[in-house]
């Protein structure tokens, strides 16, 4: 759903203006779905109107009669019971998507895969904080708050009920078109959103900027005088944690400050946005120079990073930062 085209580092475009944006790629009409729990999650009731198969992690597969109504509330059902933690609003979820409009299939993260991805590779995944919509229309970022971890849920209804107000009229969708999503909960973490790297700082290296922590709050940046912004991608580990390897596909939970080098002014930072942010690593989620770089680090590091504006935003001519080397300081706070 997230395309790297520029905005709010290290997510392609603003939190904030994302919902808006994404909401409106996502309204689109689906197919009624109506189903009951299935105990092994293989398929819903025989007497459903509708009917998934597929294991939880397996893509779903659609059954629609012919005669369905959506309801004109959102209803949210339980398809499959997962055995992980039950989830609560601020754990971290990554999470699959199927959504579908008039038996047309709009959404399949299951057949998302990085430019360039072989049979097997880390497919696009989303990755959000349960309580927050982050683009996701209400009814379906919260159809997982008391679920467990390992649950596939079935959203369905009108799309008036499902998205509300904020429908695009641009996409020809009628409120009392139907709508249906299945969302599977493939991974949480409990990480406090106010987390932070804890350990003694290194000094920057010579030629890198200096980084003064700010016990929650955004890290001051000090881009070095008369120094030319560095034509490759530069990073230098200021606190080692012990914990996991980030690998690629993982869902990447951290606190984060980025300034521009040209002039050192701060564009963004989680702490202004209610703290730890996550985002899928290293499937092309996020900006090239955060794939490469945070792969392979470790949960609890601290990482500064100078990215060249072509592994960050030059694709993208629109966005006001595509020209900019930028600096980021990365605690990297958890994983999903």
């Amino acid at each position: 759903m997230l395309q790297s085209r520029g905005g709010r580092p290290p997510h392609p475009r603003p939190l904030a203006k994302a919902g808006r944006r994404v909401a409106a790629a996502l309204v689109v009409p689906a197919m009624l779905f109506t189903a009951a729990c299935g105990s092994d999650g293989s398929e819903g009731s025989s007497e459903a109107a509708t009917k998934v198969s597929g294991k939880v992690g397996e893509e779903p597969k659609l059954t629609v009669a012919e005669d369905a109504e959506a309801p004109d509330k959102a209803a949210v059902r339980t398809v499959t019971e997962g055995k992980g933690d039950k989830l609560a609003e601020g754990d971290f979820v990554r999470i699959d998507i199927l959504m579908t409009s008039n038996g047309q299939e709009l959404i399949n993260t299951w057949k998302q895969q990085p430019e360039g991805a072989s049979a097997g590779d880390a497919r696009r995944q989303e990755v959000l904080r349960l309580g927050e919509a982050q683009g996701l229309p209400e009814p379906v970022a919260q159809s997982l708050v008391g679920e467990r971890a390992g649950s596939r849920v079935l959203i369905e209804g009108t799309a008036k009920a499902i998205m509300g107000d904020s429908i695009n009229p641009q996409l020809g969708i009628d409120g009392a078109d139907s709508m249906v999503w299945v969302i599977d909960a493939v991974a949480s973490a409990k990480t406090d959103a106010k987390a932070e790297a804890d350990g003694e700082q290194a000094a920057s290296e010579e030629g890198m900027p200096e980084v003064k922590a700010n016990e929650q709050k955004a890290a001051t940046i000090t881009v070095p005088k008369g120094e030319k912004a560095p034509g490759k991608l530069k990073e230098q580990v200021l606190i080692e944690g012990d914990g996991p390897e980030v690998e690629v596909g993982d869902g990447l939970i951290a606190q984060y400050t980025g300034v521009k080098w040209e002039d050192g002014k701060k564009f963004d930072s989680s702490w202004d946005h209610g703290g730890a942010t996550a985002f899928q690593i290293g499937t092309g989620k996020v900006v090239k120079g955060w794939d490469d770089a945070l792969v392979g680090k470790k949960v609890g590091d601290r990482v500064l990073l100078v990215i060249p504006p072509d592994l960050a935003y030059a694709s993208n001519p629109q966005s006001e930062l595509a020209e900019n080397t930028l600096v980021f300081v990365v605690d990297i706070v958890g994983k999903v």
